[in-house]
């Protein structure tokens, strides 16, 4: 069994190709000041869009870049609540006449909760018996 094992370069090794003839990219160090005090730097491509902001390695905090680059502001959306959503669909006139005619079928025990209208129906078969 030993001797059909495989022999040759370990998983993991050394490369057998030469640098000769290749051209490395150009790369630039850009460095980065996180909140906490950590300063750390991050090669980049010299064609890469630097961006303004980096997470910190050591704490995960959102790092500043140290060359000046401010991060964009973003144009935030005001909150659509549920109401805002409703009242694009409806007036206020056509609210109105729906609350009032799901009002009275829920006084009257047509709809809601079956456990608010048993003594109300109880009382109404007593009634006519």
């Amino acid at each position: 069994m030993a001797e059909r094992t495989l022999r040759g370069a370990r998983l993991g090794g050394q490369s057998f190709e030469d640098e000769r003839g290749i051209e490395f990219a150009a790369r630039q160090q850009v460095g980065y000041a996180c909140p906490q005090g950590h300063q750390f730097e991050i090669t980049m491509s010299v064609e890469a869009e630097i961006p303004a902001t980096w997470e910190c390695p050591r704490c995960g905090s959102v790092s500043l870049s140290v060359d000046g680059i401010q991060p964009e502001a973003k144009a935030e959306k005001p909150v659509r609540t549920h109401w805002d959503m409703l009242l694009e669909r409806r007036s206020i006139k056509e609210l109105e006449d729906i609350l009032s005619e799901r009002l009275e079928l829920l006084r009257g025990g047509e709809i809601g909760p079956a456990h608010l209208h048993r003594a109300s129906a109880s009382k109404k078969s007593k009634a006519s018996a």
